[in-house]
């Protein structure tokens, strides 16, 4: 036991120590959730989706997809994600970390090789360790040198490649280049995008990096994505080829082997859904204004909602965390092993206040100078 302690200790030495904590939202200003949208705040989904959870004959899935836990709540919602996205198939899975493992761990077979961006998930990441075939990691959004490895790696015509990217990425709110797209279709290689941060935040119908960059869906196309951040819920969901998610279905550990996801979180997942869909002129409208008064107040340029500000200290970044939660703000304070340096991660939660998002630029710039960020 005291291995741990000693663990704990110099975690704490290193500013690194992490702990759960409640706070009271209803007095905060929240630019520290990935509820990009603010849709968890919306009652009428709730309600909506409580109504229709009601209708079944039992309120919890009781097993797995594969044995009887798979209802007509979770078709219903696979069906319709699949429609607007141009996928033929979907599948809903427990979490985003299940569905990173799920695909990684069964698609990568003996003779694959799998090309994965450096900042990829941790999800991904640590699946990686369950990987049959052969991982190269290219250098983040980096499609030259992408290209440079497959050529170096693929010395077989029978190697398969798969390439992992995310489509907006959670630390850095950047977004991959279209070029991957263009690799993937040049050396017939299945291309996996984790829309976890993308879907709902960019693209012209909101739908993610696909509809981002204008391309169309084809069978060596991958999408994964989360309900627990755009969504406003929790879970979530493949969208692949037909015979994908069936291999899936077949091979996908987490997938046969985990009991099938909440009921009442698909139920909202599919009423976010619509919400999204009947107001994203609205929505995206909103996402540009507060991306614009970030820019115009703090000169930060951003293409999703998603404001990394670089410290590169880890007490510091406590610090600066603690001063802005003293003004009523609250914002994630990101450290090692997450990020290689501590930033201040910075949400514009469409759920807050115009007003409020321009006072904290206010005190931001206030700190910036003060503190010569």
């Amino acid at each position: 036991m005291d291995y741990y302690k000693k663990e704990l200790d110099a975690l704490k030495k290193s500013n690194r120590l992490r702990d759960r904590k409640i706070y009271d939202t209803t007095s905060l200003v929240d630019m520290a959730s990935n509820d990009y949208l603010g849709l968890s705040l919306k009652n009428k989904i709730f309600k909506k989706a409580s109504k229709e959870v009601l209708k079944q004959k039992s309120f919890s899935p009781r097993a797995s997809l594969l044995v009887n836990g798979y209802s007509s709540i979770h078709q219903k919602f696979e069906k319709k994600l699949s429609v607007l996205n141009g996928f033929e198939e979907g599948i809903v899975v427990g979490s985003g970390f299940l569905a990173n493992i799920s695909l990684i761990e069964s698609l990568i077979r003996k003779k694959d090789i799998l090309f994965i961006d450096e900042d990829y998930h941790a999800s991904g990441m640590l699946a990686l360790k369950l990987v049959q075939g052969e991982v190269v990691v290219f250098k983040h959004n980096d499609y030259i040198e992408l290209e440079r490895k497959i050529i170096e790696y693929k010395k077989d015509t029978t190697n398969r490649i798969i390439i992992a990217i995310e489509g907006v990425y959670s630390m850095g709110g950047d977004i991959a280049p279209k070029e991957f797209d263009k690799v993937a279709t040049k050396y017939d290689a299945i291309l996996l995008v984790d829309e976890a941060h993308s879907s709902g935040v960019i693209g012209d119908n909101l739908l993610g990096w696909f509809d981002h960059h204008n391309i169309d869906i084809k069978q060596n196309h991958i999408k994964m994505g989360t309900l627990g951040k755009a969504y406003g819920s929790y879970g979530a969901y493949i969208l692949a080829s037909s015979y994908i998610i069936s291999y899936l279905e077949n091979r996908a550990k987490p997938i046969i082997y985990s009991t099938a996801p909440s009921i009442i979180d698909i139920a909202i997942a599919i009423q976010s859904l619509k919400y999204i869909q009947k107001n994203r002129q609205k929505l995206k409208k909103k996402i540009k204004k507060y991306q614009k008064i970030v820019y115009d107040m703090l000169d930060i340029k951003t293409d999703s909602l998603i404001v990394p500000i670089v410290i590169d200290d880890n007490k510091k970044v406590l610090e600066l965390q603690k001063s802005l939660l003293d003004e009523l703000f609250l914002i994630g304070a990101i450290r090692q092993p997450t990020v290689p340096k501590a930033i201040l991660r910075v949400i514009l939660q469409l759920g807050i206040k115009n007003k409020d998002l321009k006072q904290f630029c206010i005190q931001l710039g206030k700190i910036n100078k003060a503190d010569n960020i």
